[in-house]
């Protein structure tokens, strides 16, 4: 089973957001966890995204990190006035934590109409049994 945590720094934000310190908002996106005889599947709801926005890495713990970042370009121009400004950037960091039956050197991504496929394969029953080794006592 994955397990999924939030790293979206609460109170930072919550602060930033009532004194207005800056335009980073932090949004979550909806995730679709998934498992079949041969893999596990995330899907994130990530519309307006491109595989440019899109990082993803396993860190020290061997967790898989999915982390977005879109910035909003402003385009000033001297004769309009903003009446309403509500375009910024939009940061979104998760850690998901990984189980032990899987090839983290062969997780796939992509990005289509909006959705972040991430697939993750399991190890099967003929590899494991090649990773145990005898070691022989001399």
């Amino acid at each position: 089973m994955l397990v999924t945590r939030r790293n979206q720094d609460f109170m930072p934000t919550l602060f930033n957001e009532l004194l207005n310190w800056n335009d980073t908002t932090y949004s979550t996106p909806r995730m679709n966890i998934m498992e079949t005889k041969d893999n596990y599947k995330l899907e994130l709801c990530i519309p307006g995204l491109t595989k440019d926005d899109v990082k993803l890495s396993i860190d020290a713990e061997g967790n898989l990190v999915v982390e977005m970042t879109k910035e909003m370009k402003n385009e000033k121009k001297e004769d309009t006035r903003y009446l309403r400004h509500e375009f910024s950037v939009e940061h979104f960091r998760q850690t998901v934590m990984l189980p032990d039956d899987i090839h983290k050197d062969q997780i796939s991504a992509k990005v289509e109409n909006g959705i972040l496929d991430i697939v993750i394969p399991k190890v099967t029953v003929e590899e494991k049994q090649k990773q145990i080794q005898t070691i022989e006592v001399g």
